[in-house]
């Protein structure tokens, strides 16, 4: 059988008419946008928060499109692995990132502290947190945040 297609000049028009037109933007990534949220969407992230696995609760954790009780509930999960999951996604509600701060578990208080969107308030309590590793994240972070201030600054012209 042969790999090669043969396509019949109403076959190509009617390929080239559903083409997607050429995008203008610069940015790459905008031309991939995701498809809209919708009902199913959701239902389907509200099932996997409630499988009994706890790999495909993490999966639920880290979508950006889960409601807040499903953060919420979530977040309060037995399995380190989803809370840190929680942790580390950006869009989950800061009262729940506060209160993961103070989880028992070192993984999910470091994911915590390199979410960019932490509080400040959490990110102080981390920074005297009794783990090495968590205080060590915090101290990358604040050092991370020091150089691109001083990027910003030497791009309009400031120094040092």
């Amino acid at each position: 059988m042969s790999c090669i297609r043969f396509n019949t000049p109403a076959q190509r028009r009617q390929l080239a008419a559903d083409a997607p037109a050429m995008l203008t933007s610069d940015d790459p990534v905008a031309q991939f946008l995701s498809p809209a949220v919708t009902a199913s969407k959701v239902a389907r992230i509200r099932r996997l928060a409630a499988d009994p696995n706890p790999k495909i609760r993490e999966a639920a954790a880290l979508s950006y499109h889960a409601p807040v009780e499903i953060y919420e509930a979530l977040s309060r999960d037995p399995d380190a692995g989803v809370r840190a999951c929680i942790a580390k996604n950006e869009h989950v509600p800061c009262d729940i990132l506060r209160r993961l701060a103070d989880d028992a578990d070192e993984r999910v208080r470091g994911f915590v502290a390199i979410n960019y969107f932490v509080p400040a308030d959490a990110m102080t309590a981390l920074a005297d947190d009794p783990s090495a590793l968590v205080r060590g994240l915090v101290d990358w972070k604040a050092s991370l945040a020091a150089d691109e201030g001083l990027a910003a600054v030497e791009l309009v012209g400031g120094s040092r």
